[in-house]
């Protein structure tokens, strides 16, 4: 079992015609539950300023303005991640078999990427090269 997890949250864009990432946050979760509460909470988060829900307080009226067709729903999708019970067991099984998991979801402008990976499985994938020296 993998104790201890590393999460971080990232917005990609283009910037002068390259992939820009900006860094939104990182956790380092000492245990399963805490790392897929904290990959939750933060696309609750960005889903709440990309689309805030109503009743929202502090918003200019002119803030917001309608998505055009054809254009992925970001915060829709992040909200249903969020809720859908199945899909956060796939994540907690693979995240507990060392695996990395990335959920992602982008419009036109920016891709947002979830990312969580074990600790430990982060610490021997180092140390394998090592182990793995041919003799000579």
């Amino acid at each position: 079992m993998h104790d201890e997890f590393l999460c971080h949250v990232t917005a990609y864009g283009m910037c002068d015609g390259r992939r820009i990432g900006v860094p939104l946050g990182t956790y380092r979760a000492p245990t399963l539950a805490l790392a897929l509460w904290w990959l939750r909470d933060r696309a609750s988060w960005i889903a709440e300023r990309l689309d805030p829900l109503p009743g929202t307080t502090g918003i200019p009226a002119s803030a917001l303005v309608p998505v055009p067709d054809g254009v992925p729903d970001v915060p829709a999708l992040l909200r249903a991640w969020c809720a859908d019970v199945t899909r956060q067991e796939t994540v907690a099984e693979r995240l507990a078999e060392g695996r990395l998991v990335r959920i992602a979801a982008g419009d036109d402008t920016t891709e947002y990427e979830l990312l969580a990976e074990s600790v430990d499985a982060l610490r021997m994938q180092r140390t394998l090269p090592a182990l793995a020296l041919p003799m000579v």
